[in-house]
């Protein structure tokens, strides 16, 4: 080969290396910040695009964050997934009920956001910002219905048995969670009524009191009226009817910043979506209809059952047998089948973990296999696939993320996919940020026609949002379901 060859094969592949440089650092909205002038102050905004997360604390509950038949889902939940996605960052979400606790996080920059439909109040302005409102709602008092009230002849006798007048607060014993603005609204209602009202501060959250008022173990408690109104449904034996105050803004808090670009962002997303088709249509499915009560007395729901399938007995043996989380292992099922045993995908593959008919010939079973065997060989086949990454990827998290892209594309996708990391300096050991990408552009001729790769060409963008998915379904799972 001549010099000027020689030459210009040196110029085409140190060509090739930028290209692929400039659009590996490029790939998410996130990564382009990391080219803004450095001189410049960064913003709120700023620093959860260079990280590429939106740290976000809610509540637990039947609104806002719960896990129905595997799936993540709530109000809050489904907005915070559709900003972030939006901003194009992951969404990472911490529980914290205490909402002192809250707000001392996101005071010490332990968190982007605080969103649990917060009311907007005075003194919380003075500490914080806060965003277009989500809803409109107002307080109102959570009182059991008498005993015989299905006896009662008509409403009017139910009426009478009721808390009705702000005056009949007087002497009464009223529990609010702690730290919301609850206490407040009954103090300044006593200050109006000339009267005392007993006001106890409880550790449990507002749907664990509602749940005490309709078993009758307390008389009364306090709860926005858009959230009562599920809670009717749910606890039929509560009255939701006596307005406490007047219509009240909740939004999400975000730290107070001279220039904030969050919160500016936040505002202009949600101007526009609250107002689109598909925020309608997000609004109507949690708050009218009784889809959201009905699904709440599933065994299924996390909040009541606490499973999240009717194999979760078989996962968890299988998961301590392999050494995955339960959850982990729960997390890919729901991915490949949704728990649904019988399923067979277009290229053939069968079951709750979606086994090709050569792993299942490997294993030994067939199509009649049941939920609990199925399990178990995708368990074997799992530890067989982790015998073959190598053991230089000591990482457990980064691990895990290999078998799962091999369970996806075969291991011969990853491993041709880490060979291309060695090749463009990347670290062939670690999944997330540079193996990841590899593999997600491997259906491109310039990466599947490289002399490194030796498996061809490979769906590398299905493969790497399936491990993100269900890495993502676990934390989700982690927050929500116990070990």
């Amino acid at each position: 080969m001549s010099l000027r060859l020689l030459s210009l094969v040196s110029v085409l592949f140190s060509a090739l290396a930028v290209t692929v440089t400039l659009s590996y650092c490029s790939s998410g909205r996130h990564k382009e910040s990391m080219s803004q002038d450095t001189t410049k102050a960064a913003t709120s905004l700023d620093r959860v695009l260079a990280k590429g997360r939106l740290d976000v604390i809610t509540d637990y509950n039947s609104m806002n964050y719960f896990i129905y038949r595997g799936q993540p889902m709530g109000f809050q939940y489904e907005m915070l997934e559709k900003f972030a996605a939006n901003i194009g960052v992951k969404l990472k979400i911490r529980i914290e009920e205490d909402l002192e606790k809250a707000f001392e996080k996101l005071d010490n920059q332990e968190t982007d956001l605080v969103a649990m439909g917060l009311t907007v109040t005075g003194p919380r302005r003075k500490r914080f910002d806060f965003t277009e409102p989500l809803l409109i709602t107002r307080q109102v008092l959570v009182q059991s219905l008498p005993e015989n009230w299905r006896r009662l002849a008509t409403r009017d006798e139910l009426e009478t048995k009721l808390l009705r007048s702000s005056l009949e607060l007087g002497g009464k014993t009223i529990h609010v969670q702690e730290g919301s603005v609850f206490k407040k609204r009954l103090e300044v209602l006593a200050e109006e009524i000339g009267d005392s009202i007993i006001i106890i501060e409880d550790k449990r959250d507002v749907e664990e009191l509602v749940e005490a008022v309709s078993k009758r173990q307390i008389e009364y408690t306090v709860a926005d009226e858009h959230m009562a109104m599920l809670f009717a449904k749910i606890y039929p034996d509560i009255d939701v009817r006596k307005p406490l105050s007047f219509e009240q803004k909740l939004a999400w808090a975000v730290n107070k910043e001279q220039d904030n670009e969050l919160l500016r962002e936040i505002n202009n997303w949600l101007t526009t979506f609250t107002s689109s088709k598909e925020g309608r249509i997000l609004y109507r499915k949690y708050f009218e209809g009784s889809g959201i009560s009905s699904s709440r007395r599933s065994e299924f729901h996390s909040m009541t059952g606490g499973k999240l399938s009717p194999y979760d007995a078989s996962i968890r043996d299988v998961a301590k047998e392999i050494g995955w989380d339960w959850r982990l292992l729960a997390s890919l099922i729901y991915q490949e089948s949704e728990f649904k045993p019988d399923v067979v995908s277009w290229a053939g593959a069968f079951g709750l973990m979606q086994l090709m008919p050569a792993a299942m010939e490997q294993f030994g079973i067939d199509t009649s296999a049941t939920p609990e065997e199925q399990i178990l060989v995708g368990g074997k086949y799992l530890q067989y696939l982790d015998v073959q990454v190598p053991e230089t990827v000591t990482n457990p998290e980064e691990r895990i993320k290999f078998v799962l892209a091999a369970y996806n594309a075969g291991i011969g996708h990853v491993l041709d996919a880490r060979r291309l990391a060695v090749k463009y300096r990347k670290d062939p050991d670690i999944w997330t940020d540079n193996v990841d990408f590899f593999l997600k552009n491997k259906s491109k001729p310039s990466f599947y026609r490289d002399e490194v790769v030796y498996y061809g060409y490979a769906r590398g963008e299905e493969t790497y949002r399936f491990v993100v998915e269900v890495t993502e379904r676990f934390e989700h799972y982690k927050n929500l379901l116990p070990e």
